[in-house]
């Protein structure tokens, strides 16, 4: 019995795609929907291309009310009886009331050396380190932000003449690696970390 998969996007979904297209064959999990606070996000337009479920619930009409917003998501998700929730690129933080009933089902992709560089501005924070190492993690999710068990890591060299958007590249080039091979793990039982 293949676990049932739920992929947060906000954008573009690159993730999200590498992770759908290694669900296939023995993988022990598959995508059942795509969920995102962007009706307009590529990754729901690509998803809704292959045939799989998609719920798009926009923040914006809840205002500040993140617990309201949270709820529309849980009762979308309902029917779908998901094993794990996979954020890919989701550009909401979810509050603790979202994510403890959560805890040990969901994973995120950061593109850090975590524990360094939570939050934003990733790349550029590593180079205004002076870092000769970046790369990105995928974790456990917790309430606390970009906090939670390391299951995964990539490292790549940060070249002499990087700039911010050239190591974002090479950054998401490994996640698209990293995030998929964490799953195919995770999904079969195996929470010991890798690294890339």
């Amino acid at each position: 019995m293949n676990k049932r998969v739920g992929i947060f996007v906000s954008g573009g979904g690159s993730n999200m795609r590498a992770l759908v297209e290694d669900m296939v064959d023995d993988h022990p999990a598959r995508a059942v929907v795509i969920v995102s606070n962007n009706e307009n996000a590529g990754g729901i337009a690509w998803a809704r291309s292959q045939g799989i479920a998609t719920e798009a619930i926009d923040h914006r009409p809840f205002g500040e009310d993140r617990t309201a917003f949270e709820s529309a998501i849980n009762n979308a998700l309902e029917p779908y009886e998901l094993d794990i929730i996979c954020l890919a690129g989701f550009m909401r933080v979810l509050t603790a009331g979202f994510v403890t009933p959560w805890q040990g089902r969901m994973l995120n992709i950061h593109p850090s050396l975590l524990p360094k560089y939570k939050g934003l501005r990733t790349h550029a924070r590593a180079l205004e380190a002076g870092d000769t190492e970046h790369g990105c993690s995928v974790h456990l999710v917790t309430p606390a932000l970009d906090d939670g068990p390391i299951l995964g890591q990539a490292r790549i060299p940060v070249d002499p003449d990087d700039t911010p958007d050239s190591l974002a590249a090479r950054v998401l080039a490994k996640e698209h690696v990293l995030y998929p091979a964490v799953l195919r793990r995770f999904a079969a039982g195996d929470t010991s970390p890798i690294t890339l």
